[in-house]
């Protein structure tokens, strides 16, 4: 059998700060309320996404990954992963501020949870208009006087917060103190990782357990970046029918699309699957005289295999495109 692109049935996550975009913005379709969180790729063990499309639908990424090996990821990234696929991909929707939160590296996920790190990437589809986001800190702290700020309850003072809009881009390293703000909207592309390490949660009291969220500042504070950067936006070009950088890291490889017209894609010199996160308007793909529509709000992977991606537009659309 041809490999072929592949869509997923989305994992959709209950949040105790939830709201409705995924459903009223992106078109989702799903039974709840304070639906926070849609996983639209995920090999996070419990959390493993199907395929929704063609021959292969039913079964896990692990599942395609163990039989078609470097042919799915590339062989660069099977040497490195094996049968675990490296990235998830999310769309993230904040009625109400998250958690402000930080999440270890590599080494210390390993270390202690026998996982990836989290290193991660926003890119905001909607932001009400006075949305916010934290990330980082102000100036340079010292671990003592955050302590003290924390046991203070004034943390806040010494974080950095910034207005958001439409197609903002974020690169959150391993370390960066962060939270999302109330009214954002956002794609997220991140390695495959759950996990979280929550600092200070607004004395919330969750509907579904009637208790706070658990906290876990013993195990945060010597994963924390306590310096201050210049700038905490990444700028990009928005040039069309090209791939512009937004972030190239060690976990992952991310380009802003902008499809005004008809284009073919070439990705034989990249030994990586690929993906497209549709984050406005809507594009049909070729592959092997297939074609597969992609609407805002939907995600599809390009197997290693794959080499030549026809795009047909009618009007504009935008993309996120991410390979290792």
């Amino acid at each position: 059998m041809n490999l072929y692109p592949l869509k997923f049935q989305p994992i959709f996550k209950y949040r105790i700060w939830g709201g409705h975009k995924l459903r009223t913005v992106l078109k989702k379709d799903f039974e709840g309320d304070q639906i926070g969180e849609s996983w639209e790729i995920s090999d996070v063990h419990g959390d493993e996404t199907l395929v929704l499309n063609g021959p292969l639908q039913g079964q896990t990424l692990k599942e395609i990954i163990n039989t078609y090996k470097a042919d799915i990821v590339g062989e660069k990234v099977y040497q490195s992963f094996g049968n675990s696929f490296p990235l998830l991909i999310k769309f993230i929707d904040a009625n109400l501020p998250l958690s402000i939160q930080v999440h270890p590296d590599d080494e210390k996920a390993k270390s202690r949870h026998q996982s990836f790190g989290k290193n991660e990437m926003w890119y905001i589809m909607d932001a009400d208009a006075d949305a916010e986001i934290i990330v980082g800190f102000k100036e340079e702290t010292q671990s003592n006087e955050y302590l003290k700020k924390l046991e203070e309850g004034n943390l806040l003072e010494l974080l950095n917060v910034e207005k958001v809009r439409k197609e903002d881009v974020y690169y959150i390293p391993a370390g960066r103190v962060h939270a999302i703000g109330a009214g954002v909207l956002l794609a997220e592309i991140q390695q495959t990782s759950d996990i979280t390490y929550r600092i200070f949660d607004y004395n919330r009291i969750d509907a579904t357990t009637g208790k706070e969220r658990a906290l876990h500042n013993d195990l945060a504070i010597d994963v924390i970046d306590f310096n201050a950067y210049s700038s905490y936006k990444t700028t990009f070009n928005k040039n069309e029918n090209e791939s512009n950088k937004l972030v190239h890291s060690p976990f992952f490889t991310s380009n802003f699309l902008r499809f005004t017209a008809n284009t073919l894609k070439d990705y034989s010199s990249v030994d990586s699957f690929v993906i497209y996160i549709c984050v406005n308007g809507q594009l049909e793909i070729q592959v092997d005289n297939e074609n597969y529509l992609l609407r805002k709000g939907e995600t599809i992977l390009f197997p290693a295999f794959i080499t030549k991606v026809n795009i047909i537009v009618t009007d504009v659309a935008d993309v996120v495109e991410v390979y290792l």
